[in-house]
């Protein structure tokens, strides 16, 4: 008992690795990650993943528009996800304000201020964003795969609005567009088709 005492705090005061979820092999986090992007799109997709010390880093540079990124780690489940390269500075600020330790509104609106301003670019045209998910069950987090994996697509057009777009703002039946966010800088068409059981992806 001591010694399970004395390893649960060492996990506790260190976060030493050991302690902490495994971080898949580069080309595990590649393969996984690409789930969330079109197929024609995946052999040139740049890749964004996690290194040893869990550093999101380059793991592929890429020759198209797409950027996936690996599922995290330290997440519960999985997600991986892959958009538009003109949507990075959107992402990339949203990472960094997280880890500054805000949340989802307060990011929001720091974002939104910093658009008005003209502080943070966002696309010119409407820009896609693909989120591949899995709970917890369905995932083998030593790479072994997902299974009944939820692919939606989400269509960034910043201040676009019910009306300039004619979407409602909630769906009208299962895998139909509506806009969410509609008049801000994250105005985007949501699509998520109806949720049904897959064969392993590996």
């Amino acid at each position: 008992m001591k010694i399970l005492f004395l390893f649960m705090l060492i996990c506790t005061v260190t976060a030493n690795t050991y302690c902490q979820s495994k971080v898949l092999a580069p080309d595990a986090q590649i393969k996984l990650a690409l789930l969330s992007a079109p197929e024609d799109k995946r052999e040139g997709a740049t890749v964004m993943g996690y290194s040893a010390t869990k550093e999101l880093t380059v793991l592929r540079k890429g020759t198209n528009e797409l950027i996936c990124l690996a599922d995290d780690p330290d997440q519960p489940g999985f997600s991986a996800a892959c958009y538009h390269k003109d949507l990075e500075p959107f992402m990339q600020r949203g990472r960094d304000l997280k880890k500054q330790g805000k949340k989802g509104d307060d990011i929001f609106k720091l974002r939104e201020e910093e658009v008005k301003a003209g502080k943070l670019a966002m696309p010119k045209q409407p820009s896609t964003l693909f989120v591949y998910s899995a709970s917890k069950e369905d995932y083998d987090e030593g790479g072994g795969g997902v299974k009944n994996g939820y692919l939606r697509s989400v269509i960034y057009i910043p201040y676009a609005t019910a009306e300039s777009t004619g979407l409602p703002l909630k769906p009208a039946a299962p895998g139909l567009p509506w806009i969410m966010n509609p008049g801000t800088h994250g105005a985007h068409i949501m699509i998520n088709p109806p949720v049904q059981k897959e064969a392993n992806k590996q």
